[in-house]
């Protein structure tokens, strides 16, 4: 989608592919980079997005700063069969540093820290001209399979 993004550290591979929650499909970010204490989504930004300033809405920022977030700690490995755990949002604070300008957005997120349940983890957003928009620092739960 952009080049001015970062590089993505773990390209999503065929075996790690999962379909969208419907939610992730009615906004349109789907993930596109995973490995361990990592993961990478992007949207493209649409007309339905945005708030009367004519920016994407800080809640679209907080949605996929918070998946970022979520799936870096529940990274399955690629093991064929390996169990896909689940994660849940505990604690989520965002950081808005400058509105998100052009066409897509991309969110990393990556694990710092946590125990064996409990994670810690940081993540940025960068908008379509490569600007980092906003920040997020979450507190999130590994759930079953």
């Amino acid at each position: 989608m952009r080049t001015a993004w970062p590089e993505n550290l773990h390209p999503l591979t065929e075996a790690l592919a999962e379909p969208s929650s419907a939610f992730q499909e009615h906004l349109g970010h789907r993930l596109t980079g995973w490995g361990p204490g990592y993961a990478r989504f992007e949207m493209a930004v649409t007309p339905a997005l945005m708030n009367r300033h004519g920016v994407p809405h800080g809640g679209v920022h907080a949605t996929i700063l918070d998946s970022a977030m979520g799936y870096a700690g529940v990274f399955p490995g690629e093991a064929e069969g390996a169990e896909r755990p689940m994660s849940q949002t505990l604690s989520l604070s965002v950081n808005y540093l400058a509105p998100a300008r052009g066409s897509a957005l991309m969110a990393e997120g990556r694990v710092t820290g946590g125990g064996r349940r409990t994670y810690f983890t940081e993540a940025r957003l960068w908008d379509g001209a490569g600007t980092l928009v906003a920040t997020a620092t979450g507190v999130f739960r590994v759930r079953g399979g």
